[in-house]
């Protein structure tokens, strides 16, 4: 199968539980493409992929209780020790 079917097929048949997998793919099948017109050919479905692996993330992370805090977030920091940092300068 050729690279610009391979991506459009990808687009068709993502999931919520492969999407990463399929963009993955796409993004390796872009690379091989030899012509600027052939990338443009498959913009709207790489585009697609994006947005669907955004959507879902979304969705996903929409799901986590109230009380957890945000994936990446750092730990609160005290007032005392932001006030005792401020003495010492």
């Amino acid at each position: 199968m050729d690279a610009l079917a391979e991506i459009k097929k990808l687009y068709y048949s993502a999931t919520k539980a492969s999407i990463q997998e399929d963009l993955a793919r796409a993004i390796d099948l872009l690379k091989t493409l030899p012509t600027e017109e052939d990338r443009e050919k498959v913009a709207v479905y790489m585009d697609g992929l994006a947005q669907m692996r955004s959507e879902w993330k979304a969705t996903s992370s929409s799901r986590r209780p109230a009380s957890a805090p945000p994936r990446g977030a750092l730990p609160a920091r005290s007032d005392r020790s932001t006030a005792s940092s401020r003495r010492r300068r």
